[in-house]
């Protein structure tokens, strides 16, 4: 089953807001943006089973993998993350998870490119 998800708590997908400066703030409010979509659901991190990071730069990635950590604090799903030659707005992460509902056999997908 689809279902569009929106939250007024996270910048909506056209809305064409990045955060600028380090990869560490963008890295958040990615993150942040995604936790209003769970929470619109219901859901937490907990709820979600696999993520995608897109990175434009990898020697990034320990920064991102740092703050990533903060937020999955308890057997983290599973992962997978490239590096893309670009990034819709220039922005220099986006994530995209799919969660599943306890108890539901659909999934929910929430992805960000705000960062």
């Amino acid at each position: 089953m689809k279902k569009i998800i929106s939250t007024s708590e996270a910048p909506a997908a056209k809305s064409g807001q990045i955060v600028t400066g380090d990869i560490g703030g963008q890295t958040r409010r990615v993150l942040d943006n995604i936790a209003a979509v769970l929470k619109a659901e219901a859901l937490t991190f907990d709820n979600v089973v696999k993520t995608t990071i897109f990175l434009t730069d990898l020697g990034d990635f320990q920064t991102v993998n740092e703050i990533y950590g903060s937020y999955f604090k308890q057997a983290p799903p599973a992962r997978s993350t490239v590096q893309v030659s670009a990034l819709p707005k220039g922005a220099n992460v986006e994530i995209e998870v799919i969660a599943v509902a306890n108890g539901e056999s659909s999934e929910t997908t929430a992805y960000d490119t705000s960062g």
